[in-house]
């Protein structure tokens, strides 16, 4: 018999600010709805170990989608006469879309650095309508990751953002991680990275936004690492000091992609959250 994770995963056709979109979705488990977001450049293979965890998945709906541009989810038509550039109005967009299609009720969202930036917006845009979100390696505002040798014909930038990223990796978390999450980087289109990364550099700005959280209505959870030198625990501790009842955790040992370089490690300090976003 052939050995099967329980991850599942299929395409979904989901309108985006009007435009169809060929969006990629995985998911496993039951309960509590879930829904994931993967940092940029990237794609929701960064939640493997999530969804084949069964301490998870026996209370929660884990489900990850790819980000349109990103992995197995295809660009819109006509992507081509196009630069990619992500914005925040977008990446709100893209995440009600697919939440709204997927029609879950009360979901807890989690996403990871630009995945965890957008979480505090999706906190403040959606407090009513959500049980919480846990945002990993966030900050409110967080300029000057842009440069143009992102997307450079001299460059080859599969290896460029793959090796760029590999260093915000703690020292300390296993090399098969580490190795999978530079394979992942590797594989993204050409210029996606450098689009996300003007989102976060550009245009990304929610220390006004975070001041309207309420946490009776939302829960929050930070978690960041000790060795992220992107995405700082200083920046996330600013951020939880505007959020009243928001709970904030510094990861010792763990660098900025918690959930892929050193999961055993990241669900140590995930579980609690996971228990408290559970708890009515």
């Amino acid at each position: 018999m052939p050995e099967f994770e329980p991850i599942t995963g299929r395409y979904m056709k989901v309108s985006i600010k009007g435009k169809e979109h060929r969006v990629f979705v995985e998911e496993a488990g039951q309960g509590i709805p879930l829904i994931c977001l993967h940092t940029a450049g990237a794609d929701s293979r960064q939640y493997r170990h999530l969804m084949n965890d069964k301490e998870v998945t026996d209370r929660f709906r884990v489900i990850c989608f790819d980000m349109p541009w990103h992995g197995r989810s295809d660009p819109p038509t006509g992507w081509w006469l196009q630069a990619y550039e992500l914005t925040t109005e977008d990446y709100l967009a893209a995440i009600e879309a697919v939440w709204r299609a997927l029609g879950v009720e009360r979901p807890v969202f989690m996403g990871c650095s630009m995945g965890g930036a957008i979480m505090l917006r999706v906190a403040s845009e959606f407090q009513d309508e959500i049980r919480g979100v846990i945002g990993l390696e966030s900050a409110a505002y967080a300029p000057g990751r842009y440069n143009e040798f992102l997307h450079h014909p001299a460059v080859h930038g599969g290896e460029l953002v793959a090796t760029y990223t590999w260093g915000l990796n703690a020292p300390q978390s296993p090399e098969a991680g580490k190795r999978d999450n530079w394979w992942y980087y590797a594989q993204s289109g050409p210029g996606v990275y450098r689009g996300d990364v003007m989102f976060y550099s550009f245009d990304f700005d929610a220390r006004e936004h975070i001041r309207g959280i309420d946490t009776s209505k939302c829960k929050v959870s930070l978690l960041t690492g000790s060795y992220d030198y992107s995405c700082t625990p200083a920046m996330t501790e600013a951020v939880a000091k505007e959020i009243r009842g928001c709970r904030y955790t510094e990861m010792e040992n763990i660098g900025h992609f918690p959930m892929i370089e050193n999961y055993e490690l990241f669900r140590t300090y995930l579980m609690p959250e996971l228990d408290f976003m559970a708890a009515d």
